[in-house]
């Protein structure tokens, strides 16, 4: 197949979890056969054009326009994606389907969609009405709306958990079967070679000292200001832990001011934004990784933690509330319980014989179930079965236009008419 990828975020530009996502699934197709474009935003000093082992990756600068706000930049991007995927197509002839990720590239991929009639289909990663907890302004409301267009318009929609499954049914009323639960993957090979390195560790804490790591943007639905909350219960049980955090967001200084609020700014440290080798390296130094998240609809950084064998603690919502069993391959802790978070920590700090049989049964797990093997193939089926659609929906037009045509010339209109009539009528409903 020619896949083309939209996506407003690619390797080195890494925002959220999309990134990581288009990347993989992207280079797992090219293993599978298949020619994969990419077409995404250029950020800093990344190229143009890069062959990406085997993938097309195409980057667009934004109009020189300053724009009045974040949604008028996001629609000069999808103009110049627009652009430039035209230009791919008129060079190297049409694609077999188009692969939307999130409503960043929504009118983009509608105009293509319609231009060459291009099979689409959709991944929705997250919903805006998730991350507020319901629609507040009219920003909102507007990236709720571009939201539902994309499900509207996308003959296949991939989510990555049951629980994303629902909460589409729900917000935009997606029929049943149009939704695909594909979860996201992560690379197998991501911390072969790579062990624990002492010198690096000690820039974030003491060797006695037990590492209790963050990896997220620091903003609110991730939870993080709970876990801030949950390390004087932790600290008063268990003294020699320490709190890493890697990331930023917009509440860095919040967050700093509470941690002198409660009295524990020494054993709180923000390390910032990191790299991924980076944070490679820190999960390999990490005692316990935690993801409190109040929202979250996979937890790709969850599997990351599982995957380098570090005992996680995650809150019972979203795609995390999935991904892990309590006790078994990891512990849960109530969302946006401070308290909660508290005691399945201090379960592991305190039971090493829990966090080697967690940690063990998480590795296996997430080989088993979160491979992108499996994943590419179940993405290509639904890719099938949206080109599948497209070509039974022209064929049902065809029909509809020579019945249309046959009663023109009818001398018996009115029954012929009847006749299209019902055909249309069924072939809506089929």
């Amino acid at each position: 197949m020619k896949i083309l990828m939209l996506t407003w975020e690619y390797p080195p530009r890494i925002v959220g979890g999309i990134a990581r996502v288009v990347h993989d699934l992207s280079h797992r197709m090219i293993k599978d056969g298949h020619e994969v474009t990419v077409v995404t935003y250029k950020d800093g000093n990344a190229p143009y054009f890069e062959d990406d082992k085997g993938v097309k990756v195409y980057r667009v600068d934004n109009y020189m326009i300053n724009p009045n706000n974040f949604i008028d930049w996001i629609m000069q991007l999808n103009f110049t994606m627009l652009a430039k995927a035209n230009e791919i197509i008129a060079k190297e002839g049409k694609f077999d389907v188009i692969h939307a990720h999130d409503w960043l590239v929504t009118y983009a991929a509608k105009a293509l969609k319609e231009s060459y009639n291009i099979p689409l289909v959709a991944t929705i990663h997250a919903t805006e009405n998730g991350r507020n907890s319901g629609i507040h302004d009219e920003t909102q409301r507007y990236i709720n709306d571009t939201e539902w267009l994309l499900t509207y318009e996308s003959t296949e929609v991939i989510v990555n958990s049951n629980y994303m499954k629902n909460e589409l049914q729900r917000i935009f009323g997606l029929p049943f079967e149009k939704i695909n639960v594909i979860p996201n993957g992560i690379n197998l090979n991501n911390f072969t070679g790579i062990e624990r390195d002492y010198d690096f560790r000690r820039q974030f804490a003491m060797d006695n000292e037990k590492i209790i790591l963050y990896v997220g943007r620091l903003v609110y639905e991730k939870g993080i200001q709970n876990l801030i909350g949950a390390m004087p219960k932790i600290l008063s049980n268990y003294h020699d832990a320490k709190l890493v955090i890697c990331g930023k967001g917009g509440m860095m200084d919040e967050l700093r001011q509470e941690t002198r609020n409660l009295g524990i700014e020494n054993k709180v440290y923000f390390a910032g934004y990191c790299d991924s080798k980076k944070v490679q390296k820190m999960y390999k130094c990490a005692d316990i990784a935690v993801f409190p998240s109040t929202y979250e609809p996979f937890g790709i950084v969850a599997l990351e933690a599982m995957l380098a064998g570090v005992p996680t603690v995650v809150s019972d919502v979203g795609g995390l509330n999935e991904i892990v069993e309590h006790g078994v391959d990891g512990m849960k802790s109530y969302a946006g319980n401070s308290n909660s978070i508290a005691d399945s920590v201090l379960s592991l700090l305190f039971d090493a014989k829990l966090g080697s049989a967690v940690s063990k049964n998480a590795v296996k797990k997430v080989k088993e179930l979160y491979n992108w093997n499996k994943i590419a193939q179940d993405t290509h089926y639904v890719y099938e079965q949206a080109i599948c659609q497209t070509e039974a929906q022209k064929q049902l037009e065809r029909i509809a236009q020579e019945k249309a045509e046959k009663a023109k010339k009818s001398q018996n209109p009115t029954k012929e008419l009847s006749n299209l009539l019902t055909f249309r009528k069924r072939s809506a409903y089929a």
